[in-house]
C-alpha cells in the first residue's frame, strides 16, 4: 500500500464537470494497493496519517499531527502510484491491484477513517477525476506498507 500525503490549505475533487468532494485545511491523499495488500496495511497505514506530526506548533516546529489541528481529508484512489517505468517510455501497473479487488480496500480504508472521527470526504474510484489543491508547505510525503 502507498499513499502519497500532501498538506493543504484546500482540495477538491471534480468527476463531469461537479465537486465530488472537498475540503479546507488537512491532508490530500492519493492511495494505490499492491497484490497482497490487506486490512493489516490499512490499519499500519491510517495509524501513520493521523499521526504524522507534519504542522506546525506555536514554535514553527512541525509537532502536531491532523487530529491536533483539527484538519480533514480528501482521499482520492490512484493506481498510477504503483507505476513502474524503469523500462522504456510507457510505465506499467502490472504491480498495481485489479481495480475490483482494490475497491473493497479503498472503501474499507475510507470507512476506517470516518471511524477515527476524521472528515473524511473522496473521489470516485475509477473515475475521470480533476484534483485542484493548494498545498501548504509544500508538504509531499510518500508512506508505504
Amino acid at each position: 500500500m502507498r499513499v502519497l500525503v500532501q498538506r493543504v490549505n484546500y482540495a477538491k475533487v471534480e468527476v463531469d464537470g461537479k465537486i465530488v468532494g472537498s475540503i479546507q485545511k488537512g491532508l490530500l491523499l492519493f492511495v494505490g494497493f499492491t497484490n497482497g495488500d490487506s486490512s493489516k496495511e490499512i490499519d499500519w497505514m491510517i495509524n501513520r496519517i493521523i499521526n504524522l506530526r507534519i504542522y506546525e506548533d506555536e514554535n514553527g516546529v512541525m509537532n502536531k499531527s491532523l487530529n491536533e489541528v483539527g484538519g480533514s481529508i480528501l482521499s482520492v484512489s490512484q493506481f498510477t502510484l504503483y507505476a513502474d517505468a524503469s523500462k522504456g517510455n510507457r510505465p506499467s501497473y502490472i504491480k498495481a491491484m485489479p481495480g475490483e479487488q482494490s475497491i473493497k480496500l479503498y472503501d474499507e480504508f475510507n470507512t476506517k477513517l470516518k471511524e477515527k472521527n476524521i472528515h473524511t470526504e473522496t473521489g470516485i474510484f475509477g473515475a475521470d477525476m480533476k484534483v485542484s489543491l493548494l498545498n501548504d508547505g509544500p508538504i509531499s510525503i510518500i508512506l508505504e506498507k
